[in-house]
């Protein structure tokens, strides 16, 4: 059981600077997600060796460890361009995983949920492409279902990777995610028992369930729109029956990744990134 950080509410400090705060916080684990120097959202890779060699000295120096790289490429987009741009992105970011004896990767579907066929026959022809090259390298995958991918839904979402037949490549669940995975319900241990033994990996935050309220929880303006809302919120805060998440875990004796994910509070990082960390290891490692 290892329980990471997403440092994306520190993505202003440099490299090194990251690192030792995620230290100072008390994680031995940090999940890196998208940052403008090292792998950027939708764009190639902006990391040459000596910055990998910068990262892995901050992590030495601190006793921090890589847990995952989290690169996001539009892989399943429905444009041929787009679509090749992210697989060649995602052949750099392998690489770069190696040269951080990182051995996992984590990441979304992407697509669009409006245009889901084609985007899912697109993520198919990526990963046709793609597996082998995790592969070669000995790179694992987890894939999380995320609001206006192609797919949004928990049990679909497993049975799409169940599909892909490789032990390499699991499920993530976002517990962000809930309301979207099963529209409203927030059945939360019937979908972590779904996933079974393809469950590997979680991210932490909470949210509220947009379907509540006749789905006047949030207002989006004009009526209608297509649009996803969701916030990456503390424990507590919002909606998920947080109770039936963390028995479910012990229940089905889950010994993954676990990820505090908070994105809502950059004027008060710390207080939140350590109420996080004492209550997600209270559950799950006593």
């Amino acid at each position: 059981m290892r329980i990471a950080l997403d440092p994306y509410m520190y993505r202003h400090l440099p490299l090194g600077k990251m690192v030792d705060k995620v230290a100072e916080l008390g994680y031995q684990h940090i999940e890196l997600s998208p940052r403008e120097d090292f792998l950027p959202f939708y764009k190639a890779a902006r990391v040459d060796r000596a910055r990998i060699k910068e990262f892995r000295k901050a992590l030495s120096d601190t006793g921090v460890q890589l847990s995952s790289l989290l690169p996001m490429y539009h892989w399943a987009a429905a444009d041929e361009g787009l679509r090749v741009a992210a697989v060649r992105n995602w052949k750099r970011a392998i690489q770069i995983a190696v040269e951080m004896d990182c051995e996992l990767v984590n990441t979304e579907f992407t697509g669009q949920s409006d245009n889901p066929l084609v985007c899912e026959n697109q993520f198919m022809r990526s990963m046709d492409e793609l597996m082998p090259e995790f592969e070669r390298e000995s790179i694992k995958l987890d894939i999380q279902a995320h609001p206006y991918d192609f797919c949004e839904r928990n049990n679909e979402s497993v049975d799409i990777i169940r599909g892909l037949d490789r032990d390499w490549i699991n499920y993530l669940y976002a517990a962000p995610h809930t309301f979207f995975y099963d529209d409203g319900k927030g059945d939360i241990a019937s979908m972590l028992k779904y996933a079974g033994s393809k469950l590997s990996h979680l991210i932490i935050a909470d949210t509220y369930n947009h379907r509540a309220s006749s789905n006047l929880r949030y207002i989006v303006n004009p009526p209608g729109v297509t649009a996803t809302v969701h916030q990456h919120l503390d424990i507590g805060q919002g909606e998920v029956n947080w109770d039936a998440f963390f028995g479910t875990l012990r229940e089905i004796k889950f010994d993954g990744i676990a990820t505090v994910s908070v994105f809502a509070w950059e004027d008060r990082p710390d207080e939140s990134n350590r109420m996080m960390l004492e209550r997600v290891t209270r559950e799950l490692c006593q």
